[in-house]
């Protein structure tokens, strides 16, 4: 999968899962752009990339201001001349429980991961048009479309509307030739996860199959092979990276394995 002259977008690009797809984009060729609201984080991942050889461009930019995604397209129109491939992956998912959570913690959730996906699709829906590769790839999460967590319905329900949406954008832009394609990860050793604790650690690697959380580049290559000409006929779709995660129909059926 080469993506030399194609303009990559990736948006919550200075960490995690972002990272890795705009590191992964940019070593099979691709010019990235890196969009997220941490600067210094995000000038570091360019600055990697440069090391490595690539081409990229780091971008301040707030999914859930559309002037702000606008901006940030202007910028990438004027510095690259376009985009092939935009990757929604800017999220957050800090928990609440319902008793206590609150209308704006609601509304917080929502404004990034649901709405600033919309604003992002808009603002770069142009130059994705032009494109002879049009390729929209979402980060959603088990969480929400298949399983659920205590504290997580703000998030779970970003993450199956993200579904929702894929579905009806993908049928109205098939005829750019666009695909709109979906990514469901499970457990990822991202920085997120730095603050849980090596017991609650072995509890979630305990109910995953492989015995261990998934990579952020498990993930990126999933993204680069929706991107890719070979998927140029799969759109609308969804694909889990877990290891497994959610096959167990319950913790006994990893016993002994």
């Amino acid at each position: 999968m080469k993506f030399t002259g194609c303009i990559a977008v990736i948006t919550g690009a200075s960490k995690g899962i972002g990272k890795a797809m705009a590191q992964q984009f940019a070593a099979h060729g691709a010019k990235v752009a890196v969009l997220d609201i941490d600067a210094p984080a995000g000038e570091a991942v360019v600055q990697a990339i440069h090391e490595a050889g690539g081409e990229a461009l780091f971008l301040r930019a707030d999914v859930g201001d559309p002037a702000s995604m606008e901006q940030a397209a202007e910028q990438v129109q004027n510095t690259f001349g376009g985009t092939d491939i935009l990757c929604c992956n800017a999220g957050i998912y800090p928990q609440a429980f319902l008793e206590t959570m609150t209308e704006a913690d609601w509304d917080a959730v929502h404004r990034v991961n649901l709405k600033g996906m919309f604003f992002t699709v808009k603002a770069f829906l142009t130059m994705l048009k032009r494109s002879k590769r049009g390729r929209i790839v979402l980060t959603s999460s088990i969480t929400g479309p298949i399983t659920g967590f205590p504290g997580w319905a703000h998030y779970g329900s970003t993450k199956a509307g993200m579904l929702g949406f894929m579905r009806s954008a993908a049928i109205e832009l098939a005829k750019y030739g666009i695909t709109v394609n979906a990514i469901l990860p499970g457990n990822i050793a991202t920085e997120g996860l730095g603050e849980i604790g090596e017991e609650y650690r072995r509890k979630m690697e305990a109910m995953i199959p492989f015995k261990r959380l998934g990579r952020p580049e498990d993930v990126a290559y999933a993204a680069l092979f929706f991107a890719s000409e070979e998927a140029n006929y799969i759109t609308g779709q969804t694909l889990v990276v877990d290891g497994g995660q959610v096959l167990p129909e319950s913790s006994l059926a990893l016993e002994d394995f």
